[in-house]
């Protein structure tokens, strides 16, 4: 079961969303959805697998260290419906595997100072780590860090999103892997259905036209033997921004 955001910024987004769409404006959820879509009427919801990606990249790190040993999992903030997905995805591999112990799944909450300290923790706490893993690829790259300066950069690392710093992590050996959040493939037909919807009067696929009411994208995971190939895919990391969207685009009539 996926857990929506509660919070009164949320709140007042899914007003302001509400009375867009009243108003005839198709509006177009990217990435992270406010609320179910049974809830509020958005004329196409955009988002990666979260599940498919957490499941792909632990898959990676439990087959690195042999099917057994001590691992970890640094969550994004615990309401975040991506992060839920990811945790699921995780678990969803990690139980067929009974010599696997997971230590910890303290959440990082996409702070990679708090991630820092908790890792130095960790570190502290564990004498062993065999594998970790990390809803995105700012919060591995912190804990990195941290290993780097404790002499521990034995433990097998895989991230998200497949950033351009986390590409080059993984050419040079700092990360094991990432999987590919595709979001210039979110954003890109976010806009197209966008277009369809304002200038040709497009419907989505439940109202018999051709938009599907739920996109879901995908990429691969990235690995040292095809980062290479992915790192001319130009990506955004939170830390370039500075911000956190909940990822809604509307369509203004023109």
């Amino acid at each position: 079961m996926q857990a929506y955001p509660s919070h009164p910024i949320v709140t007042k987004i899914c007003f302001i969303a509400e009375e867009i769409i009243k108003a005839g404006t198709p509006v177009i959820a990217m990435d992270t959805l406010i609320a179910p879509l049974d809830k509020i009427e958005v004329h196409s919801f955009l988002a990666p697998h979260n599940e498919v990606m957490g499941a792909a990249m632990t898959q990676v790190l439990i087959d690195a260290i042999g099917g057994k040993g001590i691992v970890t999992m640094t969550q994004g903030s615990l309401g975040h419906i991506g992060a839920q997905g990811r945790a699921n995805g995780f678990w969803k591999i990690v139980k067929k595997y009974p010599r696997v112990k997971v230590v910890d799944t303290t959440p990082g909450d996409w702070d990679v100072t708090k991630v820092a300290h908790l890792w130095e923790t960790l570190l502290t706490k564990f004498p062993k780590i065999d594998a970790a893993y990390f809803h995105n690829d700012d919060m591995a790259l912190a804990a990195y860090e941290v290993m780097k300066t404790h002499n521990r950069t034995n433990i097998k690392i895989g991230g998200c999103d497949a950033m351009p710093p986390a590409l080059k992590a993984v050419m040079d050996g700092r990360m094991l892997a990432t999987v590919r959040n595709p979001s210039c493939l979110i954003h890109g037909s976010a806009i197209i259905a966008g277009v369809a919807a304002v200038v040709s009067g497009e419907k989505t696929a439940m109202g018999r036209g051709m938009i599907p009411k739920h996109v879901v994208t995908d990429g691969p995971v990235v690995t040292k033997t095809n980062a290479l190939a992915w790192s001319g895919c130009k990506s955004i990391s939170w830390s370039d921004i500075g911000v956190v969207t909940v990822g809604c685009f509307s369509s203004r009539r023109i």
